[in-house]
Parts: C-alpha cells; sequence; structure tokens
C-alpha cells in the first residue's frame, strides 16, 4: 500500500451507531462525558452524538454537549443524524444549539423503493428541500447514502443518478456507508476508487460495519482509495457485529500506511474502559490494543527472548497507550517469567528460592489458568515458610459436599516412610478433613493443637477465581502458631494451612515416626 502520508479524519460515531448495540442506552450524564472525552482529550476530529427526535432524554444530553462544545471550540465538531423530514429534524437539532446536520437517505434503489415507497425523483425532491431548509437556518449539512454498498453492487446507475444531484447541492461531506458489513477490501477500493473519480469535487466519508471482521480492512482499503474520514466506534459497538474499531483503525492508518491523525493514542485505552463500564459491553481480553492481555506473554521462551535481547516486542508497544507489558505466571511460566514479575516487585529472591516459586507456581497452574503478580507474594511466603522437611505429606484428597448433609474427605498421606487412607466425615469439607487426619496422626500420638482463628482473603481486583490465602492461628500448648496456606480453592488453603502447623510440630521433635507398618 501506498506510504504517501495525508491527513485522514476519523469520525467517531459512538454516542449515534453505538447506541444502537443491543442492550446499550447511554445516560445523559453519560454521553455529555463521553463527547468530551473524545473531543478534548482523544482529539476525534468529528462526533456523532444522536438522531434528531428520539426522545426527551436525548434532546437534553444533546443540548448540554452542544452548550460545552460552544464554549470550548467544538461545535462545528458535533453532529446530529437527522431525516428528509422537511423542517423537523432542522428545528430539532436548531432547538439543542447545533450546526451540523448528518442528513439520512437512501443509497440503494431497493432501499428507496420498498422502505420509503419513492421513486429516486420524489426521494431527490425531499432531500432538497431538507437541505434548502438546513442552509436556510445556517446548519452544515452532510449526506448519508444508506446501504450504499448495496446499491453501488445492485444497481450503480440509481447512485450515479442520485449523486448527479447531490454533487449540485451545498453538501460538505457525501458519506459512504457499507451499512451491512458486506464488503471485501477489495471492493472497498474498487468502488471508492470509481467514485471519487467521477465525482473529483465532493468529500466523501467511508462507514463501515463489521459483520465480516472486515472494518478494519476495509478502513485502510477506503483510505487507500483517496477518501479524507473514516467513521469507526470505541470497542467495536455498533449493530449486529458492530462498527470499525477506533483503536485499530487508528493504529493501522499510522502504522502500516503512514498517515497523519489528531488522535492522541495515549488516551485510547482509558476510552476503552470509560466505555466498558457505561455500556456494559466487556471488551475481550485479546482484542487488539485495548484487550486485558494483549500486552501479556504467556509462554516462559518469549520472556527468555524479551529479557535477552526483546526478542518479542513489536512497535505496537504498551508505552504508546500508557499500559505496561507483563509476564503471565502459570504451568508454561519459566525462569524469565517469573524473574520479570519479580523485578516489577522489586523483589529478590536466591536461585534455589526461585527454584522453589517457580515449581509451585506451575503445580498452581495446573489447576487455574492464570496466576497475577498479586498472587506472587502470597506463593512466594507460602514457599519461604516451607523451608523444613515435610515429613507428613498429602498425597490426595477427595472432598465431597453435599446440600442439607455432611461434607466427606477421603486422604491418603505419607508420614515419615509410611502412607495411609483415611476418610472423615465433618460439617464442610474442612472439618471433614480435620476428621480424617486426626487418624493418620493418631500413629504418632500427635494431637492437634486448638484451632482459635481462621482467615482467608485473596489479593486486589475481587476475581473469582484468585488465589486465597488463608491464615489459621492455633494454640500449642503455652505458645500460639500461626500458619498459613495458599491454593486457588478455599478448603485447599486451609488444608495446607494445617499441613505446614503439623510439620513444624513434627519436625520439632515431638514425636516419632511410627514403630509398625500401617493396616491396609
Amino acid at each position: 500500500m501506498s506510504r504517501k502520508s495525508r491527513k485522514i479524519k476519523l469520525v467517531d460515531v459512538t454516542l449515534r451507531d453505538g447506541e444502537q448495540t443491543q442492550s446499550v442506552s447511554f445516560t445523559r450524564s453519560e454521553k455529555v462525558s463521553i463527547a468530551k472525552a473524545l473531543l478534548r482529550s482523544l482529539k476525534v476530529d468529528r462526533i456523532e452524538v444522536a438522531s434528531a427526535g428520539v426522545s426527551e432524554g436525548e434532546r437534553e444530553a444533546v443540548n448540554l454537549i452542544n452548550t460545552w462544545a460552544a464554549g470550548e471550540g467544538y461545535l462545528e465538531q458535533v453532529e446530529v443524524l437527522g431525516f428528509t423530514d422537511g423542517r423537523r429534524s432542522v428545528d430539532w437539532i436548531q432547538t439543542v444549539g447545533g450546526k451540523v446536520l448528518n442528513l439520512l437517505t437512501k443509497g440503494s434503489e431497493k432501499h428507496c423503493h420498498e422502505q420509503l415507497r419513492l421513486t429516486l425523483e420524489q426521494h431527490l425532491d425531499r432531500i432538497r428541500r431538507t437541505i434548502s431548509y438546513a442552509v436556510e437556518q445556517e446548519l452544515v449539512v452532510n449526506v448519508y447514502l444508506e446501504d450504499w454498498s448495496n446499491g453501488y453492487t445492485d444497481n450503480p446507475s440509481y447512485v450515479f443518478e442520485m449523486m448527479d444531484t447531490l454533487a449540485t447541492l451545498p453538501i460538505a461531506h457525501v458519506m459512504l456507508p457499507d451499512t451491512l458489513g458486506v464488503m471485501s477490501p477489495a471492493e472497498v477500493q474498487d468502488s471508492l476508487s470509481d467514485m471519487i473519480a467521477r465525482y473529483p469535487g465532493c468529500q466523501f466519508d467511508f462507514h463501515p460495519h463489521n459483520d465480516y471482521g472486515l472494518g478494519t480492512a476495509n478502513c485502510m482499503a477506503a483510505v487507500e482509495a483517496g477518501v479524507t474520514s473514516v467513521h469507526c466506534t470505541v470497542n467495536c459497538l455498533g449493530e449486529r457485529a458492530g462498527n470499525a474499531s477506533l483503536a485499530e483503525v487508528c493504529l493501522v492508518l499510522r502504522d502500516k500506511m503512514g498517515m497523519d491523525l489528531s488522535i492522541d493514542e495515549g488516551k485510547i485505552y482509558t476510552l476503552s474502559q470509560m466505555i466498558e463500564n457505561f455500556s456494559g459491553k466487556m471488551v475481550a481480553d485479546n482484542a487488539p490494543i485495548v484487550g486485558a492481555d494483549v500486552f501479556t506473554q504467556t509462554a516462559g521462551i518469549h520472556a527468555d527472548g524479551d529479557q535477552k535481547a526483546a526478542l518479542y516486542q513489536t512497535t505496537l508497544s504498551p508505552d504508546r497507550f500508557n499500559r505496561s507489558r507483563s509476564y503471565a505466571l502459570g504451568k508454561m511460566s519459566g525462569k524469565a517469567s517469573l524473574q520479570k514479575n519479580l523485578e516489577t516487585l522489586g523483589i529478590s529472591l536466591s536461585r534455589e528460592d526461585q527454584a522453589k516459586v517457580l515449581e509451585r507456581i506451575v503445580n498452581l497452574g495446573d489447576s487455574k489458568a492464570v496466576i497475577t503478580v498479586e498472587d506472587l507474594p502470597l506463593i512466594i511466603a507460602e514457599v519461604l515458610e516451607s523451608r523444613g522437611e515435610q515429613n507428613l505429606e498429602l498425597l490426595n484428597c477427595s472432598i465431597t459436599s453435599v446440600l442439607g448433609l455432611d461434607s466427606i474427605v477421603s486422604l491418603q498421606t505419607r508420614l515419615f516412610d509410611q502412607t495411609y487412607k483415611t476418610t472423615g466425615n465433618g460439617n464442610g469439607g474442612f472439618d471433614a478433613f480435620i476428621m480424617a487426619i486426626r487418624k493418620v496422626l493418631d500413629n504418632i500420638d500427635l494431637e492437634l493443637p486448638e484451632l482459635l482463628d481462621y482467615q482467608v482473603r485473596i489479593p486486589k481486583g475481587g476475581r473469582t477465581s484468585a488465589l486465597v490465602e488463608c491464615f489459621i492461628t492455633w494454640q500449642d500448648g503455652d505458645r500460639k502458631l500461626r500458619t498459613r496456606g495458599i491454593d486457588a480453592n478455599q478448603v485447599f488453603a486451609g488444608i495446607g494451612a494445617t499441613m505446614r502447623m503439623l510439620n513444624m510440630k513434627i519436625n520439632a521433635g515431638q514425636n516419632n515416626p511410627p514403630a509398625t507398618d500401617p493396616a491396609g
């Protein structure tokens, strides 16, 4: 593609097209906040904020947006969708202090004949009258050719006849939508190149939809064809599969085509989070640029390559978006993954302790998909507290809990050189475990200390999949012991804390190995 740089304007339609997303409706204050952030913070060139005449709440929101925009010098960048209804849409825009009408017209013969029940000449007459009145009221007029992509494919002569008239009218931008997201990049480039060649005096916008997942690619093709503005939404909001992603469009036009854009890319992620919160539509973790995981390396070999020579980093770096690179912890982690996270936390461990921590991380990863950096201090503390010999080891543990009935635990343990199988019933999984482990301890005449306090917590963030840290305080004669357990399962975290306490007591020399082999 051409690398010749030129100015391309981004038109954000999140507040109008984005609200056509299933179950998305922004409140008045949310719409105002989004408009301010788009224009002042992100520096979008133009925004489309509403459709004329939708509701009283919409009227109030657009009035507030325009009042703010007028005071800040953005008023001519705020646009409202209107219809070929003579004075109605124009008057509505005027009452809310607007200056720009985006007039919706029919860009396909099928829509004109079957939806409006009009001939093209009748439709053009309504367009002329609406535009004439809008200009009298000193509004700037842009024109949408709705369903243009199908119209151009099915009957291009209809489109050309319509454009022959529109080209003579006082229109700032002719906006060509791929309303149903049916075009491929090659089709976009061919059709837009034709339109631009036929009507060189017109300023064309391209308005894509993402039904085939080609929204961003189609924007690239449109720019290659020569359009001056492309439309997009934050987080791909929009009807059906949504519109083209603002984040993706911005980055590919800059990085892959060398285009000049006004967007402050450092604000993209912040805006994405705002829209995510207001819309209730969560961004996929692997969404390019704004997804939670897109700057996270999971494989240990990738962390190793980055540590040695930034081998797995590109110009699409997280610092461009005020984000940071991270290295996931789990069963695929290696030494470099752990070291990167230790550096983030400012923690230094010996090689021996790093090896023990990594072993624990990998083991936890078998039952938990990802261990976060917030989990790491918990794991380190657990490992460093487990330096002593493990004379009592839990080999297998099955817990069965049924609503309204006692829980049942089946254990297989190693005590010194002997293996034991025991079961226990109790009021919950941890209580059943205590009943089962008592039977093992009877072999060395070891009594469980009294449990004084049992606390659980998870790291900041409140994830349901977070590691659980369990602290148990025991009364052991005239002293108190406090032990810790870490696991993704709350009961097993308590079991881990109990096993640690028992090994501390056994290692203190208070008990001897059983004299005889266990039965069964």
